[in-house]
């Protein structure tokens, strides 16, 4: 699959302090420098070089405000626009999805994800096939055998572990209706127990008794709200790994100096 996709890039914040934004003397976490630049300016680049993605939309408090230092160039891009978030991510990108800004299809990736990779970006898309709704994810196996004992939110289910590659598929109008829900997923995003009871009661003993897999949780929990749904497991491990606190700045660090000197 090449071209016709839109990425929105999250590169707001929650209110108050960020810490790690603070500890690098930063007022905002998309412009901390990785590997020597801001992860803004970093996911972006990727973003624009992948195939598949026609345009980019920055979606942040105050867009503009994050266009300085490397950042700067984004603002002369062609392929790039912006759009002020207002309260909540799921509403802000459902204010957007489907306009002149945003069209269909949808990526939605965010800003603290510096070792996205083209990759990462194609593998997605072209394995959502039929499906309203695809969420990239990493299984544990994955990702534990090439970082031993880093730690992510785990969700389990029959068929292992899995945490999110903070990359979604938005492929039709019927995405709005993840959307809605999304809001109240996001606020439970790191309790792994109140995140699966959003699949409803009978899924969610299900998947707490780990006698159904994360595909057909999500393909059963998408036909309740009238959309096909489905998990794509990605073979990187790196998409599993974002930058919240100095230890997974740290790690991404040391995979960007690898796959320099590579």
């Amino acid at each position: 699959m090449s071209g016709g996709w839109t990425a929105i890039l999250l590169a707001g914040q929650r209110p108050g302090t960020d810490p790690l934004a603070s500890a690098f003397g930063q007022t905002w976490k998309a412009l901390v420098p990785v590997g020597g630049e801001a992860m803004l300016s970093r996911v972006a680049r990727v973003l624009l070089a992948s195939p598949s993605i026609d345009r980019v939309v920055v979606l942040a408090q105050e867009p503009d405000a994050l266009f300085t230092g490397d950042c700067a160039w984004l603002k002369d891009e062609s392929r790039i626009a912006t759009a002020a978030s207002g309260f909540g991510i799921a509403a802000s990108i459902a204010r957007a999805a489907g306009t002149s800004i945003a069209p269909w299809p949808i990526l939605v990736t965010t800003a603290d994800h510096p070792l996205l990779t083209t990759a990462m970006i194609e593998t997605l898309i072209d394995r959502i096939g039929t499906a309203d709704v695809a969420v990239g994810v990493v299984s544990r196996r994955t990702l534990l055998a090439a970082y031993p004992g880093n730690r992510r939110t785990w969700l389990r289910f029959a068929d292992g572990g899995w945490t999110g590659a903070n990359l979604f598929a938005l492929r039709t109008e019927r995405a709005r209706r993840a959307l809605s829900t999304w809001s109240e997923v996001e606020r439970d995003r790191k309790k792994a127990f109140k995140l699966i009871w959003h699949f409803g009661p009978i899924l969610a003993l299900r998947a707490l008794t780990r006698t159904v897999s994360l595909g057909v949780a999500m393909r059963n929990a998408g036909w309740r709200l009238g959309f096909y749904a489905r998990p794509v497991p990605l073979p990187f491990a790196e998409a599993g790994i974002d930058v919240d606190k100095p230890a997974d700045h740290a790690l991404a660090e040391r995979i960007l100096r690898a796959r320099t000197a590579r």
